[in-house]
């Protein structure tokens, strides 16, 4: 069945379409319908049906045959350890784990704050929870202790699972100071707080209120999955907001469920048995839905890495794990591949091992720019697939649905809207535009299952943030447009769309004729305040390794590209070259915080931020051509 009669058959009938996909899933009780509408414009999925995570992603494996199927793959190269674990082991584990916190008083209900590297007792942390009903929030590990802090006290946790530290290359990132400053700055307390020792640190323990995560389990009796109704948060996961409070994303258990589980056949393309790999983390939302949920409901294999794709210990660590492991389906961001680009533009890495295993490649995190793209295609031989999604939905908006039809790649786009997706391009008065229009990404309500109801507890922000700016539709954020055969196209973040002199134009447009230039491994446009044009935009560059050629000549190159390619209306004059951009920890580049910089206002340091000292040498940078004054 092709994709297109797929798509219809949602449109024409969701309720229908969902109660299939819901037939996937293990229910204690099966829901009576799907959408539930009563409450519009918000909306809930599956709300009388009673379930439970923890079962769906490792009980019904271990009954069903799959006892002894790897469920989990550590690698960790920066630690040099690698270990792999059943679905039995997982479910054992899990089920102690689980107990030990009942045994301390957690229940359906309560919040359990996570704040974890990536080892496989993360994994084991937020099912443990599950299966208790408890609503996980994890907070990516080495996060600052007043960022915590904030988290703690808008999710009130009745407990933190914590480990001693990450180990990142070169360093140990002390996690139990961050963790006792964040308590002490919080006005909510935990009642207890369970800390994973690793070898790498051993941490001080405060009595009374710490535990050791083995002691802690010792003699106590396992749990069992407690049911939940399909509306049951499953988890909170905090996104940054604008305003600098944080955004708490609600997941609902059902539809959370049922989407992923959709997914990892008619997105991902891989069967029960075989192995997927996200090289993500667990503190962002794809390594929930894709390195722990997904995979695991569907009975897939799934790998935790702990490392970088550079560095530890070398630009060929993607590819030593995807042929040691026979991984199927790899997923990761743009800025990995860039990274990976960067060090080894010829792929010498990629000859060394036996890729045969690799089905498919997903990109996703942020805009995957056609150069990227056509360099791993050419160099892995396997389709490379950019999909959009964002941690709100909690799954892809827009892919290409490998499991149902190979669509033809248009490079620069995430190809077609999912089943559940209405996707529409709006103008400022919220009127659906001309195919082609460039304007703001809405989707029709209802949102599918799997994406956000609400946000923890604040219902109000949720209808500011997402619903009310264009009544009947949830705004994205994005900008962009759809062509003549149905394609998405993401030009860029609705602030990241730049006035000049009249003209709405896009700074991802400009990105990708930055990033065609052969000496150019990443690139940043942003738009600068000018007095003349109210913005100009302005280009960042990092350079391949091995370049020796002038600056001033690329620069020039690079001005003559832009004109040539988008016209002199964008007025692109200025390039300048740096070592490097600053990004989140996920690999998001922080364009906003650039722009305040050369617009020399006041910044707050994002919390993300990989590396503060990133921003300092590009003031230095933007001051050469009279920015950031």
């Amino acid at each position: 069945m092709g994709f297109t009669r797929v798509y219809e058959a949602w449109k024409n009938d969701p309720e229908t379409f969902w109660m299939q996909a819901a037939e996937g899933i293990d229910w204690v009780k099966k829901p009576s319908k799907a959408l539930f509408d009563d409450n519009a414009p918000l909306y809930e999925w599956f709300k009388d049906g009673q379930v439970n995570a923890c079962y769906n992603a490792v009980d019904r494996h271990v009954e069903n045959g799959r006892a002894d199927q790897t469920a989990i793959i550590y690698d960790s190269p920066i630690t040099h350890t690698k270990r792999e674990i059943t679905f039995l082991e997982l479910r054992d584990r899990v089920a102690s784990l689980a107990g030990a916190l009942r045994a301390k008083g957690v229940e359906k209900g309560d919040r359990v704050l996570i704040y974890m590297p990536m080892v496989p007792e993360a994994l084991e942390a937020m099912l443990a929870c599950a299966r208790l009903g408890a609503i996980h929030s994890v907070v990516f590990g080495g996060f600052a202790a007043n960022e915590l802090a904030v988290r703690i006290d808008d999710a009130k946790p009745k407990a933190i699972i914590a480990a001693s530290c990450g180990v990142e290359p070169g360093r140990v990132v002390h996690y139990k100071p961050l963790l006792d400053g964040a308590i002490d700055l919080a006005t909510h307390k935990p009642d207890f707080c369970i800390v994973l020792q690793r070898e790498q640190e051993v941490a001080k323990l405060i009595e009374g209120r710490d535990f050791n995560w083995h002691g802690f389990q010792h003699g106590i009796a396992p749990a069992e999955c407690v049911p939940v109704s399909g509306d049951h948060p499953a988890y909170i996961l905090y996104t940054s907001g604008t305003t600098g409070a944080p955004k708490g994303v609600v997941r609902s258990t059902g539809g959370h469920l049922v989407a992923l589980n959709w997914t990892m056949k008619n997105v991902y393309n891989v069967d029960p048995g075989e192995v997927f790999w996200a090289a993500s983390d667990v503190g962002w939302v794809v390594g929930h839905s894709y390195i722990c949920y997904g995979p695991l409901v569907h009975g897939n294999t799934t790998i935790v890495f702990e490392g970088k794709p550079i560095g530890t210990p070398d630009a060929g660590t993607f590819w030593r794990v995807i042929s040691e492991h026979k991984v199927a389906s790899f997923f990761t961001a743009p800025t990995a591949f860039r990274a990976v680009k960067r060090e080894d533009p010829t792929g010498e890495f990629i000859k060394k091992y036996d890729l045969s295993c690799l089905k498919t490649v997903y990109l996703a995190g942020e805009r995957a720019d056609p150069d990227t793209i056509t360099w791993a295609q050419e160099k892995l031989n396997v389709p490379v697939i950019d999909h959009w999604w964002q941690t709100e939905t909690g799954w892809a908006i827009a892919a290409n649905p490998m499991g149902i039809e190979e669509l033809p790649v248009k490079l620069g786009s995430p190809s077609v809207a999912m089943p559940g997706y209405d996707v529409q391009i709006l103008d400022e008065g919220g009127h659906p535009m001309q195919t082609g229009g460039f304007g703001a990404i809405a989707i029709k309500l209802p949102l599918p299952p799997g994406t956000l109801p609400t946000l923890w507890n604040a219902e109000k922000r949720f209808m500011s943030s997402y619903l009310e700016h264009f009544p009947g539709y949830y705004e994205t954020g994005d900008a962009g447009y759809i062509d003549d055969d149905g394609y998405l196209y993401i030009m860029a973040r609705t602030d990241d769309v730049i006035n000049v002199a009249g003209h709405r134009l896009s700074t991802g447009a400009m990105e990708e004729v930055l990033a065609s230039h052969q000496d150019v491994a990443e690139c940043a446009v942003i738009g600068v305040a000018d007095a003349l044009k109210g913005q100009m935009p302005l280009g960042l560059l990092c350079l391949n390794s091995g370049v020796t050629r002038p600056n001033s000549e690329i620069t020039a190159e690079i001005v003559k590209l832009v004109r040539e390619k988008i016209g002199p209306v964008a007025a692109f004059k200025t390039a300048i070259v740096v070592e490097r951009l600053p990004k989140t920890r996920s690999g998001k580049i922080l364009r906003a915080t650039m722009v305040k910089i050369a617009d020399s206002e006041d910044f707050k340091m994002p919390a993300t931020i990989d590396d503060p000292v990133v921003l300092d040498e590009i003031r230095v940078a933007l001051q050469t051509v009279g920015l950031a004054q």
